[in-house]
């Protein structure tokens, strides 16, 4: 199941019941899982640490030092889960003295040309479109929907269960449970049929619409408009998410 057309450095880990096709390259420091596929000329490099049951499809390369003109060659990691799809060409890089490590979860799917930058954190169940380019320090929350095309600034935050439009350039948060789209990036509102799709009933979602009716078109200072949704809003889970996500914001929201 491994191909004697590929370059395993002896000192990588492979785990068991692993495919490596021809012209792979795995790096030394690297220690990949149990029934992962690593199809024709996938590079591994130096600091990767693959989890279980993964898909790379050609072209994939994993834990490439940062494109950071910060990095000085310190010891940092390229983390992927379990059961993650990477389409042709998608690269990660490892992480800088920032945080040590870029973190890919379980579930995602990366399509073709996806680029995830030094320290990004990616959750879980993701879908990241063709093309989709992830500056450095970003985090997309799980189950977040990005597609083609789609700009992240450093440092800003995608939240859960949000649906990107194509070829939107994101310069500040997205909402968990939004649409955004247009240029410049805009609220379009809620991701509703997504969010009925992942079982969200009815009358979760229309408080979570009331929440962002007070926060996008509420005047006033914003702290004044988060209390009005803790008042006016029934508490779940969810809600308190929205609050936080906000509070914590440090590119602000897109509105």
């Amino acid at each position: 199941m491994i191909s004697p057309l590929a370059y395993i450095h002896p000192e990588a880990v492979i785990g068991q019941n692993c495919e490596i096709g021809p012209f792979c390259y795995i790096d030394k420091n690297v220690v990949i899982g149990d029934n992962n596929t690593l199809m024709n000329s996938v590079t591994i490099l130096y600091g990767a640490r693959i989890g279980n049951g993964n898909r790379f499809f050609p072209g994939a390369v994993i834990s490439a030092i940062p494109q950071d003109l910060k990095f000085v060659g310190e010891e940092t990691t390229a983390e992927i889960g379990d059961n993650n799809t990477f389409r042709e060409n998608v690269t990660v890089n490892r992480g800088t003295a920032a945080k040590g490590r870029t973190v890919v979860g379980d579930g995602n799917l990366l399509m073709e040309g996806v680029h995830i930058a030094h320290d990004d954190i990616i959750g879980n169940e993701c879908i990241i479109g063709n093309s989709t380019k992830l500056a450095g320090e970003v985090t997309v929350d799980d189950r977040a929907i990005l597609s083609a095309n789609v700009l992240v600034h450093q440092f800003c935050r995608i939240g859960s269960y949000c649906m990107v439009g194509g070829g939107t350039g994101c310069a500040q948060d997205v909402l968990p449970y939004s649409m955004v789209a247009r240029d410049p990036a805009s609220y379009c509102g809620l991701n509703t049929v997504g969010l009925r799709r992942r079982g969200f009933d009815r009358d979760l979602v229309d408080n979570i619409h009331r929440a962002y009716q007070i926060i996008i078109q509420g005047t006033g200072l914003q702290k004044d408009l988060l209390m009005r949704v803790e008042t006016e809003i029934p508490e779940s889970p969810e809600i308190a998410y929205i609050l936080d996500f906000i509070r914590t914001s440090k590119r602000g929201i897109i509105k």
